[in-house]
């Protein structure tokens, strides 16, 4: 593309220069090979002079006026007449025509486009004539004058559609580049939106939970047996302080790191139990395979928030775990013999919200199944 814009810039900058560089070389040639009276030639180069100057402060000083269309009809007729002069004034002006074709193509559209390049086309067929031809030369100055129109017309409305086709092409790759900057931007913030979710569902799946343990532990020390409860209070810390640094990283649980995805269950169901003291049973079925790595960090983490809502909310007496590996998803189901809530209520907590966003995000589901009195039942459906 830049070497594009570069040559469209040098061939704007020669169509620019064209109209001076014809009327110089026509004036050398009319100054070299006139027959022209002194007074005739005079006239003559006063007019040369009057071009100039008048393409100069219509269209080269003035980009601005471009785009005005009253202005370049007063500059475009000028430069008809301007034509007319000199090329009934000498055929060797004849070539000016090329100035008029390129400001008629660049700065008019349609019919008048037309009009204006068949008129100088006329004129350049006086100009080789030395005006209108005599008796007997008519058919022939009738037939170039065709041939002039025609040619003339065809060119230019050849030249008018490749630059606007080069324009709408420009406009569109404009756009697309917009549009791309726009997705750019679009996709850094859901990137950063995906990632705060992501912190924030690893605090809560680590740090929160964690500290909630150790308060735990030290809240129901006794003189009895408080060096049991320091010490479980000790290993979650440290615990913790490790998921943490992996959670920065991106790195994927321990538990899962030298473990498949039911063992690693089970690690978290025995950890949960030995803290809060209640007994948790961990049932597998279907034939055990490897999934993608976020699919088993997100089974992983919504089994520990499971758990962690159970600690808090749920008094039960016992809980279970499921894990079904099917033929084309997994589902891991939570169920407790707790208190339960009404699924009416809207909940204040961040718990649910952060597993369905965790499940919904892998393409997966999250049921909840509970009632006041009657326990809780969770279930993540995830693709295998």
């Amino acid at each position: 593309m830049p070497a594009l814009d570069r040559w469209e810039r040098r061939l704007g900058f020669v169509g620019r220069v064209i109209p001076y560089f014809v009327l110089t070389v026509t004036t050398v040639l009319y100054a070299i090979f006139t027959t022209q009276s002194a007074s005739e030639q005079w006239f003559t180069y006063g007019v040369v002079v009057c071009g100039f100057g008048w393409m100069l402060w219509w269209f080269t000083l003035h980009p601005s006026w471009h785009s005005r269309p009253e202005l370049m009809a007063v500059f475009l007729g000028g430069m008809v007449v301007f034509y007319a002069v000199l090329g009934l004034q000498e055929h060797w002006f004849g070539a000016v025509s090329y100035a008029v074709y390129i400001y008629a193509s660049e700065l008019l559209r349609g019919r008048w486009m037309f009009v204006v390049v068949a008129v100088t086309a006329g004129l350049a067929a006086l100009s080789l004539f030395g005006g209108y031809p005599p008796a007997g030369e008519e058919a022939a100055f009738w037939l170039l004058l065709l041939v002039f129109v025609v040619l003339a017309c065809t060119f230019t409305f050849v030249g008018h559609v490749t630059t606007e086709q080069a324009r709408l092409r420009k406009e569109l790759l404009e756009e697309n580049e917009g549009l791309h900057a726009q997705l750019l931007v679009q996709a850094h913030e859901a990137g950063v939106q995906d990632e705060r979710h992501r912190l924030a569902g690893e605090i809560h799946d680590t740090l929160a939970q964690g500290l909630t343990g150790i308060i735990t532990q030290l809240s129901a020390a006794s003189a009895a047996d408080w060096e049991h409860r320091v010490s479980v209070a000790a290993s979650l810390a440290r615990s913790n302080l490790a998921e943490a640094r992996r959670s920065v990283h991106a790195l994927r649980p321990p538990a899962l790191d030298s473990a498949a995805l039911p063992e690693a269950l089970d690690e978290v169901a025995s950890g949960w139990s030995t803290v809060y003291g209640v007994p948790v049973s961990v049932t597998l079925t279907g034939d055990v395979r490897v999934m993608h790595p976020e699919v088993e960090v997100a089974l992983l983490r919504t089994a520990q928030e499971a758990l962690a809502n159970v600690a808090k909310h749920a008094s039960a007496s016992r809980v279970g775990l499921t894990l079904s590996y099917m033929e084309d998803v997994v589902t891991l189901d939570v169920r407790d013999d707790g208190v339960g809530f009404d699924l009416a209520s809207p909940s204040s907590g961040f718990g649910l919200p952060a597993m369905r966003h965790r499940v919904h995000r892998l393409s997966g589901a999250l049921f909840v199944e509970s009632e006041p009195g009657s326990g809780t039942a969770i279930s993540a459906r995830m693709p295998a």
